[in-house]
């Protein structure tokens, strides 16, 4: 069933942010038929690009799994891209399209750490995502991102467990997965997603700095091609796992595990109001 336009807007569930983790949400949501408006920031500092719809922004449109977004510029663009069968992403750092669709359905994925913004009054159902939110005061539910018995937990009051600023361990690696930039300056790519790599091969330069892979493994991730990099920004992840070269082009069991308590969330609170 095609909504039209004035019912997509009352049943529009926006979700903030377009990375890897709210990617993961964003398709389990388009897959279950929920109208969809995804906002993100002009520039977005994305590492496992293959599998984040905020790519939308760069390339005008992407494809996850099946799934195709496609970069709008108002409502109405954002509704003709409904309309097609694809996720619309609009740059709207603010989030100035909420108060305009007052939509059904308020989801911050960013994943700042903090709250940039997102209120309760947002919308009927508002949603953090990790932490940086108190369920019952920013939003109506926090779900967990932290790997470990909890994720995907969803929250009804309190939040998330605070970040510890130490990345999961694949492999039996944990921090030495993760790159960040040696220097500020333009990245130039040396070795693709999915590439395989040796530690201490160059991957990147950023001006004269070479990035040098940290472990052995495959490229994960890694930011844009051209993009403007400040000294210690992530830039980089290593799977060390060689045989698991599909990865890099599916969602990770994170992402759809937090996928599933956003959706758990949505459909407990909408059913108790």
């Amino acid at each position: 069933m095609i909504l039209d336009y004035q019912q997509w807007k009352r049943e529009l569930c926006v979700v903030r942010g377009g990375g890897d983790i709210a990617t993961g949400t964003i398709y389990k949501l388009f897959q279950c038929g929920f109208p969809l408006l995804v906002l993100e920031i002009a520039n977005p500092s994305c590492i496992r690009r293959t599998v984040s719809f905020c790519e939308a922004v760069f390339d005008g449109e992407v494809e996850v799994e099946g799934v195709r977004a496609r970069r709008a510029d108002s409502l109405k663009e954002a509704y003709a891209c409904f309309e097609q069968g694809k996720v619309p992403v609009v740059v709207d750092p603010e989030g100035e399209m909420i108060r305009e669709a007052s939509p059904a359905v308020v989801i911050d994925a960013i994943l700042a750490k903090r709250n940039l913004g997102t209120e309760i009054t947002d919308a009927p159902v508002v949603i953090g995502v990790g932490p940086g939110f108190f369920a019952g005061r920013d939003v109506h539910a926090v779900v967990e991102t932290r790997r470990g018995h909890h994720l995907g937990r969803v929250i009804y009051e309190g939040e998330a467990a605070p970040n510890t600023g130490i990345p999961g361990v694949i492999a039996g690696y944990g921090k030495e997965r993760v790159i960040h930039a040696p220097a500020a300056g333009t990245l130039h790519i040396i070795k693709q997603i999915g590439g395989e790599v040796k530690k201490g091969e160059p991957i990147a330069r950023i001006g004269d700095a070479v990035v040098e892979a940290t472990i052995d493994g495959i490229v994960r991730g890694m930011i844009r091609e051209g993009y403007p990099v400040e000294k210690g920004l992530k830039i980089a992840d290593i799977d060390p796992r060689i045989t698991e070269k599909e990865n890099c082009h599916t969602i990770s069991d994170k992402a759809r595990c937090v996928a599933g308590g956003v959706l758990e969330a949505m459909l407990h609170l909408r059913r108790r109001q």
